[in-house]
């Protein structure tokens, strides 16, 4: 077992460029100094293959968009969550790899459309996890909601969004941003939260992502 478990972040973007993006960098970077975990943030896609991966138990895909992996580098990250690697997805993790099927299940869906940042009602279905267990039963934020096609049926969902609340919901009562679920041997956990830069001064955001980092820690195999 490793003293310190090693995450990596990665932030390559195809498509649109969040500019929330060095925000979260530096907020999952503090998460990290302030639990014992390394971090290391690249761009740099090359790092997905066997050796490179081996050394980390995590990887969180911060806003990553389009089309980022090889058919190299996608098989070495199939081998990596099939055994027993962990992975986190923050925003626009679902807005990644359209053509790339594995990985749309793997996320547990793809971003569809969203209407304008406002805020919404966030109802929490499943307080027992490590990610919303300090949180209410209903959750007030802003944010941009995304709205989601291809969800995979598998998923455990952890919250919900109210679609009475806010204006541009289309997924309906089922509308799930933020859920988890062990998916060929690895453990995921994603949150559609994290578009704006402010979302990365919330003191309860950054616990819900610093929540869902543990718990995928705690199931990964080193």
């Amino acid at each position: 077992m490793q003293d310190q478990p090693r995450l990596l972040v990665f932030t390559k973007t195809e498509g649109y460029r969040h500019a929330s993006i060095p925000k979260g960098v530096e907020a999952l970077e503090k998460i990290a100094s302030e639990n014992g975990w390394s971090i290391h943030h690249t761009e740099d896609a090359s790092v997905f293959n066997p050796d490179t991966l081996n050394t980390y138990r995590t990887v969180i895909f911060l806003s990553t968009t389009g089309d980022i992996f090889n058919e190299t580098q996608q098989n070495a990250f199939e081998d990596f969550i099939q055994n027993g690697g962990g992975f986190v997805g923050i925003h626009a993790a679902t807005d990644t790899e359209y053509d790339w099927p594995w990985y749309g299940d793997m996320v547990g869906a793809y971003f569809e459309s969203h209407p304008q940042i406002q805020e919404a009602r966030l109802k929490v279905v499943d307080r027992s996890h490590p990610s919303t267990d300090f949180l209410p039963e209903e959750w007030i934020r802003t944010d941009e909601w995304y709205n989601f096609m291809d969800i995979n049926p598998g998923i455990n969902v952890l919250i919900n969004l109210d679609e009475n609340s806010y204006e541009g919901g289309n997924n309906g009562d089922n509308h799930p941003i933020a859920w988890f679920h062990k998916f060929e041997g690895g453990h995921i956990f994603y949150t559609g939260g994290g578009h704006t830069s402010e979302s990365f001064d919330s003191e309860p955001f950054l616990n819900h992502l610093k929540g869902g980092i543990e718990y995928v820690l705690q199931n990964s195999l080193e």
